[in-house]
């Protein structure tokens, strides 16, 4: 019953004492991986009496056999090694990707983004068509990854195609793929983002800039989820939950005709307003965190935090390019900061110009002063998380004094402490 390490010959009949013309054997040959013995392969044969070249003949192919079977077992072996690892990866990588693209990875306490995301979450277990609504750079990529990755689809494909980046005579095919008649013995053509969005999400970024040919071929898709690759008769299948996004006023689109009602009624059934950074200011100062923290990671940078006439100038922005020139704006300011405070010259000059035009032209000395006493000020409760009596020695100065200018520039102390 053990596993044999060497090759082994066993006479049966010799072993139960049996007196025949014929001799019933039990060959074993060792499946060896390296000094390792992983298996055996046997044969039990009956061979004439006295004939013992057939039994080392089938010793000697037994053997050869073994090696070619260890080789195969081998493959075998790691082929499934590979497979299980790569299964383990495709799940961590899946596991990464929906933690990413999780609701708590967007960024906003503003009650205009809780409503976002009340109406995002209603959507969610919903199959319905979203259309986003929004300025450039309010985030309607990342929200539209969210509702996918948070949906029952989050296993299969989120497919971006971005409407405006494409001609007229590209974007059909792109979407939808196409068919070469003149082609048809070489290749089958090209697969279109609906058949690689198959079982997920198609995100149709732009999608006011359509044309009226593949606006009617996008309305067909959303009523019967089915659809013809250009240049081809057959009809696919397709099982797709589309999102849409728009910067444009679609009504007026409609209105002019250059937009199908149809499809646009379709389009709104679960519409999601997203509103521009201007109108939600509360919020800057968390993203502008947020994204202090990732760029110093990537720059290896030690920036813990802004002081208090970035803050300003962050604040009194118009930001005309949202949340993305926000991004950006960051991103600048973290690369030229050489310490661990990001101040204000770190900014971007369209900022710094921008402050310059909406401020009078000069202060007064006493106005200067106060200016740099409020930011030593709340800079030390920062750094002390709000303690005044820690901030007073750190200044060097008195408790009485740090409360009096704390109530005289009405700075909230509970404002710093973590």
């Amino acid at each position: 019953s053990k596993i044999t390490n060497e090759p082994l010959f066993l006479d049966k009949t010799q072993a139960h004492g049996e007196q025949t013309e014929n001799k019933r054997s039990f060959i074993c040959v060792p499946l060896k991986k390296g000094s390792k013995t992983i298996g055996a392969l046997s044969i039990d044969k009956i061979y004439p009496c006295g004939l013992t070249e057939e039994a080392n003949s089938d010793l000697k192919f037994l053997m050869v056999l073994s090696s070619l079977i260890v080789q195969t077992v081998i493959r075998v072996q790691k082929i499934n090694s590979e497979k299980r690892l790569l299964t383990f990866e495709n799940l961590r990588l899946k596991r990464e990707l929906s933690e990413k693209n999780s609701f708590c990875n967007v960024v906003g306490n503003s009650v205009k983004m809780q409503n976002v995301y009340e109406t995002i979450h209603r959507a969610i277990d919903s199959s319905a068509t979203v259309l986003l609504r929004g300025e450039s750079g309010t985030g309607k990529t990342l929200l539209a990854r969210t509702l996918h990755y948070s949906s029952e689809r989050k296993d299969a494909p989120f497919v971006i195609v971005n409407c405006s980046a494409l001609p007229e005579t590209l974007l059909e095919k792109e979407i939808f793929g196409y068919k070469d008649d003149f082609l048809a013995d070489a290749i089958e053509g090209k697969t279109g983002k609906i058949e690689q969005a198959e079982g997920g999400t198609l995100f149709l970024d732009e999608i006011g800039k359509i044309n009226s040919s593949t606006q009617r071929k996008l309305l067909n898709i959303i009523q019967e989820n089915k659809f013809q690759q250009s240049g081809s008769t057959q009809i696919i299948e397709a099982d797709i939950r589309i999102v849409a996004a728009s910067n444009r006023h679609l009504e007026k689109a409609v209105e002019l005709n250059t937009f199908r009602e149809d499809l646009y009624y379709r389009l709104n059934v679960f519409p999601v307003y997203i509103p521009p950074l201007r109108e939600r200011r509360t919020d800057i100062l968390l993203l502008a965190e947020y994204f202090l923290e990732k760029y110093s990671k990537k720059n290896q940078k030690k920036i813990t935090r802004i002081s208090t006439s970035a803050i300003d100038m962050l604040i009194e922005y118009h930001w005309p390019g949202n949340v993305r020139e926000l991004q950006n704006c960051i991103e600048q300011a973290a690369i030229m900061c050489g310490g661990v405070t990001l101040k204000s010259i770190h900014l971007p000059p369209s900022l710094q110009t921008s402050q310059a035009i909406n401020r009078p032209k000069s202060h007064s000395l006493a106005i200067s002063v106060e200016n740099f006493e409020k930011e030593l000020i709340v800079e030390g409760l920062k750094r002390n998380n709000g303690n005044q009596t820690k901030t007073s020695r750190e200044l060097n100065t008195s408790l009485r004094i740090i409360n009096y200018k704390i109530h005289q520039y009405e700075i909230d102390p509970k404002k710093y402490k973590i």
